[in-house]
């Protein structure tokens, strides 16, 4: 008697693997609009590899410090036996464990649904905090994926969504963006100050029509295209510049302070200096550099 033949499984997806991205994502689950969903991840779009960062050392042993968690009563403790706790009054704590803080589960844990679509200058930009690379995870999500990109495109719509994500639920604005989907994290608007009852306290002298038309010209200068190339840190640069130094083993003198420019004297006549002088130019002048460097002979 022939054996039974076994059913085959299903071919497993191949993820998907896009050069530049972390290989692993901020967030990862469905990406949903009404009954059409495929696996996707979010991946930073934006890096801070090359800022410079610096290590508290002791210069007496040249050894880095380390922060050791420390009760005050007892001493230092290990990091993996504290819980989380929330001050309900000083010194006072309700004590929760990693266990209990997940068992608080929404649907959007691991589901970013499209609530709904909205046009981008609608939202104001005060909201705006970081980007994310929406991507499929496995090309078994392509289609859906580039179903709801292509759809997205076309009706040149923004699409809201909230995902869980960093120990909090977080508003998504998803974008199509040349040949995928951008999704960026939209602040809450308890995290946004008043800024019309601010700026209303902001104190105003009575503008002279002559001095706006005048700094309207100004503006007119300066207009130009915003590229990205053009604005460097040039305070990392001169720190870049700095660490070289002191790695030829130079001396490092402290450079002289910056000129206080202060409250304009005459406001016209700055105007019209400005206007027809070296401030012109929409172009900084120069780069930054470490100045007043004592080499050693």
């Amino acid at each position: 008697m022939a054996s039974p033949r076994r059913k085959e499984a299903a071919p497993r997806a191949r993820a998907v693997a896009i050069p530049g991205l972390s290989t692993r994502p901020a967030w990862q689950g469905s990406l949903r609009l009404s009954l059409v969903s495929c696996a996707v991840g979010l991946y930073t779009a934006t890096t801070t590899a090359s800022d410079i960062s610096f290590n508290l050392i002791n210069p007496e042993t040249g050894n880095r410090i380390k922060m050791v968690t420390t009760d005050p009563d007892t001493g230092p403790v290990e990091r993996s036996s504290l819980v989380k706790g929330y001050a309900v009054e000083k010194n006072n704590y309700v004590l929760f464990t990693d266990e209990e803080i997940k068992a608080v589960k929404l649907e959007t844990t691991k589901t970013l649904e499209i609530e709904r679509f909205v046009d981008a200058d609608t939202i104001d930009r005060l909201y705006w905090d970081i980007p994310y690379i929406l991507s499929p995870q496995d090309d078994g999500s392509a289609e859906a994926y580039g179903v709801i990109q292509e759809a997205m495109r076309k009706t040149n719509r923004i699409g809201l969504g909230r995902v869980v994500m960093h120990g909090r639920e977080r508003l998504m604005a998803i974008e199509a963006r040349d040949a995928g989907l951008l999704a960026t994290s939209l602040r809450m608007r308890d995290e946004v100050r008043n800024t019309a009852d601010a700026l209303t306290m902001v104190p105003h002298g009575k503008p002279d029509k002559q001095m706006i038309s005048i700094a309207e010209q100004i503006i007119a200068q300066k207009e130009g295209e915003f590229d990205p190339d053009e604005f460097t840190d040039r305070y990392e640069d001169a720190l870049r510049a700095l660490i070289e130094e002191k790695k030829k083993g130079h001396k490092i003198v402290q450079s002289k302070e910056p000129e206080d420019i202060g409250n304009v004297v005459d406001l016209m006549e700055a105007l019209r200096k400005s206007l027809q002088g070296k401030s012109a130019s929409s172009k900084p002048k120069g780069s930054a550099a470490v100045s007043n460097i004592k080499r050693k002979k």
